[in-house]
Order: structure tokens, then C-alpha cells, then sequence
């Protein structure tokens, strides 16, 4: 706990921004982490609450009252330590996270949760700044290696788990620089690459290979068979995501102008780091239509408004969910409920149960879409008659998330069964969990559970990291 009195004393108070209209001229990090002095007192907030929700809240449960005790007390090298001791990279969530930690928290019931994530986020940048953050080389070799198949929160996580304890590790990456979604599908205004890159050379520092531009299970240049790794190695673990995107396939569909989230996004964060396109995909002085209500709707909504739209509309085609929800309900569970973010703040029009029909165009490009207002009465979506209308539009951006991993290339090359939603069948529990249907090859990450959150990635990489481990040496000292 913090101070016995501190959540009576002191109000929650949320990191600064910097104003919309200074932060929409770039597209550099605009949030700014707390002051120490700021941070303690968010810290002291923290109550004696007897059963903290905030763990179990967090997917790698993090122990949250010891290091918003420790901050408080002002011992940040320890908060820091207990902070890593469950999260290899903590400045990635103190940023990206949604916080389902705050949600649990027992202030929560009826006041303000402790601001955990902005704590996290000052433990991490003070750690660095510190130069507390050192590479951790293991102190002897095992002979043991392993491959990882994608570069993203879960593989780098079981990556440097695997490392520390003497593995040679190596890391396949089918673009042209480390990272995954992290690098090429979260924009730079919510997570500044230069984050990854030092944990990537922290991580070569203790052992880590990386072999960029090269696709396991691919057919172009720089491909790599299966079976090639499963000859090599000694174990296997498969963490490339689940990267088919849900589609809208209505009449229009093949409009010039109508493009997945996934085919705009990257192209910004390239350019942002220096390459040069051919051509792109941009949003410039153009009526952007965004189709999804989730994290990487608004990641649109955002690089839109960055990049000059015109104007910037978010459809949905879900209910408005309530402003406020009811905590005697929810509570300490993530709640539904309608969530603005810093990207809706900067302009943008939303509406709700909203299904797009038909895209509309003229010469092979988009001009507009037609929409209908839809009922969820009795659970199930019924267009409401005579509600039908056209909205202009020259750009529209599918964010309706992610179906599965992409079954061909690895996964068909491997034979892995697969479940009913098309991830990579295996469990999280019990003996032989991690493991796949195919021996000596395991799966974490979005592969294994489907598309979810960064900071679920980063727990199923540890807690499969600590399978590998103990399949490969009989037993494991690496923490569930």
C-alpha cells in the first residue's frame, strides 16, 4: 500500500497532453509521463484494500501495491525490479495498455482507480534515463536452441526469457525490421520506435539472434521452409499473430479507395522512419470514412487527421455502449462502456449501429457508401427499414479486426491442428500446455489465442517461454 490515508488525501490525477492542435502537426509522442513528485503521490493513493483485483485484473499480473508503495517511498530502482519481475517491457504497456488493472481496482467501486498506468509509465522512462535497464547475458550456456517465428510483444518476450537462462535464441522476422504490430501497426503519436529499438539491442547484448526479411513458410526471396527450423533447432515457437483481417465484402467492395487498416497504417509508420514509398495510401484533403469502433479505428482516426483529412467519420455497427457503466455489475471485470480517445479528442464524428451496404463509385474509385441504421433488439442485428443513406466518401478504412493467423505458408507447412476460430490449437494449463498438435513446436501470442492486447502477448510469451525451458532441460527456474 502507499499512504494509509492517501486515496482520502489526494485526487487522480491524469498524465498531461500536449494541445491537439500542436500535436496534430507531427507524429511524435504527445503524453507526458508524471514528475516523480507527481508519481509519489499517485502512488500514495494506492489503498490497504486486503485483496488487490489490480493483479489478477492485470493478463501478467503485475505487483502493482509493491512498486506503487515503493515509488511512493521514492525507491524507483526497486519499483523497477518488481515492475520487470513480471513485464520484460513495461514501457510498452505504460503506453499502449488499456489498463484493465485500473478497472479491477478496488477504488474503483466508487471513486477514481489509482492512475497504475501512468505509474508503470514513469517507473520505465525513469529506468532508462537512469541507465538501470542493462542487458542481462545468462551466466553460462545451455547448448539448447531455440527458433521463434515473429518479432512481435509474445516473441519477444519468450525471446529474452529463453535468452536469460542460456538458450541461443534466434528470431525470424518476415519484414524488414523488428517489432510487428508494434512497429509497423501502433503509430508513432502512441509508441515511439525508438522504444523497441533499445530493448532490441538490450536483447542482442544477451544473446539474441534476429534475421529480418526472412518469411518461414514463405515462397519469395528470403523464405525459410518449416522444416528447415524444426532440423535446426531444438524447439520451436510460433508467435506470428493472427493477421487476417475481417473484410466487408458488400458491392463496391474492390473500389479504389476501400483498404484494410493494416494496408494504411504501416505505410506512415515507414515513412515516419525514413523510407521512401512508391506510392501511399493517405488521407489528405479527403473524406475518410473509418469502419470500426476498436483501438485500431481510432489509430485511423488519428493518422487521418495527422495526415489533413478533410473530414474524419467512425462507424460502428454495435450499439452505443453507456458513458458510465454499472460498476455493481461489472466491477472488477473490464466493463463495456464508451471509451474517447486522445485520436477522437483531435476530430472526429462517431455513430453507432451503423452497417455499411454497398460502396459507391465512379470510373473504378470511391465516391460514397451506403449505410443503414440497424436494431440489436433480442441479440440480433436486423436493418431497420427505410433508413438507408449515402455517405461521400473518398477513402474508407476496413478496422474491423482480425479474424486468425493466416493459415497458409508456416501453419500449413508445420500441419498444426488448428482450432474453430483458426488459431493454433493449444492450451495455457496443465502439462504440455504451449505445446502444439505437432511435436517440439509450441505457440503463444495472437497465433495461439487470437487477435487480443499487447500486454496478453508479453504473458504468453513468458508463460511459454517457461514451457520451452522446462521441455528442453527437464525443468524451469523461469516464473509461470
Amino acid at each position: 500500500m502507499g499512504k494509509p490515508t492517501g486515496f482520502i488525501e489526494y485526487q487522480r490525477l491524469a498524465e498531461a497532453s500536449e494541445p491537439v492542435a500542436a500535436r496534430l502537426k507531427h507524429y511524435r509522442e504527445f503524453v507526458l509521463a508524471l514528475t516523480d513528485e507527481q508519481a509519489s503521490l499517485q502512488g500514495a493513493r494506492c489503498m490497504d484494500c486486503g485483496i488487490p483485483f489490480c493483479n489478477s485484473g492485470c493478463p501478467v499480473n503485475n505487483i502493482i501495491p509493491d512498486w506503487n508503495d515503493l515509488v511512493f517511498r521514492g525507491h524507483w530502482q526497486q519499483a523497477l525490479a518488481v515492475l520487470h519481475s513480471t513485464n520484460n517491457f513495461p514501457e510498452f504497456t505504460g503506453r499502449i495498455c488499456p489498463a484493465p488493472c485500473e478497472a479491477a481496482c478496488t477504488l474503483n467501486i466508487n471513486t477514481d482507480p489509482v492512475g497504475i498506468k501512468s505509474i508503470e509509465h514513469a517507473i520505465a522512462d525513469k529506468g532508462w534515463q537512469q541507465g538501470w535497464i542493462v542487458p542481462q547475458p545468462p551466466a553460462q550456456k545451455t547448448g539448447r536452441k531455440v527458433a521463434i517465428v515473429g518479432s512481435g510483444p509474445a516473441g519477444l518476450a519468450a525471446a529474452q526469457q529463453l535468452a536469460r537462462v542460456g538458450h541461443a535464441v534466434v528470431v525470424y522476422e518476415k519484414s524488414d525490421r523488428i517489432g510487428g504490430l508494434l512497429r509497423y501497426g501502433i503509430p508513432d503519436f502512441k509508441l515511439e520506435k525508438s522504444h523497441i529499438d533499445r530493448r532490441v539491442e538490450q536483447m542482442r547484448a544477451e544473446g539474441v539472434e534476429f534475421r529480418v526479411e526472412q518469411e518461414v513458410g514463405g515462397s519469395g526471396p528470403g523464405a525459410v521452409a518449416a522444416a528447415q527450423l524444426l532440423a535446426e533447432f531444438d524447439a520451436l515457437i510460433v508467435a506470428g499473430g493472427a493477421e487476417s483481417p475481417r473484410d466487408l465484402p458488400v458491392p463496391g467492395r474492390e473500389l479504389d479507395g476501400v483498404h484494410f487498416a493494416m494496408e494504411f497504417l504501416p505505410q506512415q509508420n515507414r515513412v515516419n522512419a525514413g523510407d521512401r514509398l512508391r506510392q501511399q495510401i493517405t488521407a489528405t484533403g479527403k473524406r475518410v470514412v473509418v469502419i470500426g469502433g476498436g483501438d485500431t479505428g481510432s489509430d485511423c482516426v488519428g493518422t487521418s487527421n495527422r495526415q489533413g483529412a478533410l473530414s474524419v467519420t467512425q462507424f460502428e455497427v454495435m450499439p452505443q455502449p453507456p458513458a458510465q457503466e454499472d460498476k455493481t455489475l461489472t466491477w472488477p471485470y473490464w466493463p463495456m462502456k464508451l471509451r474517447t480517445s486522445s485520436s477522437h479528442e483531435e476530430g472526429c464524428a462517431r455513430d453507432f449501429a451503423v452497417s455499411t451496404t454497398q460502396f459507391i463509385g465512379e470510373s473504378g474509385k470511391l465516391k460514397a457508401l451506403r449505410v443503414a441504421r440497424v436494431d440489436w433488439s433480442g441479440g440480433r442485428m436486423s436493418e431497420i427499414a427505410g433508413s438507408e443513406t449515402e455517405i461521400a466518401a473518398d477513402l474508407v478504412l476496413l478496422a474491423m479486426g482480425f479474424v486468425s493467423p493466416v493459415r497458409q505458408g508456416l501453419l500449413e507447412q508445420l500441419a498444426v491442428e488448428l482450432d474453430a476460430r483458426g488459431n493454433v490449437r493449444a492450451t495455457t494449463d496443465g502439462d504440455g500446455c504451449y505445446a502444439t498438435s505437432v511435436p517440439r513446436v509450441f505457440a503463444a501470442g495472437d497465433m495461439r489465442r487470437g487477435q487480443s492486447l499487447v500486454v496478453w502477448a508479453i504473458r504468453e510469451g513468458r508463460q511459454c517461454a517457461r514451457e520451452v525451458d522446462a521441455f528442453l532441460m527437464g525443468r524451469s527456474d523461469l516464473p509461470r
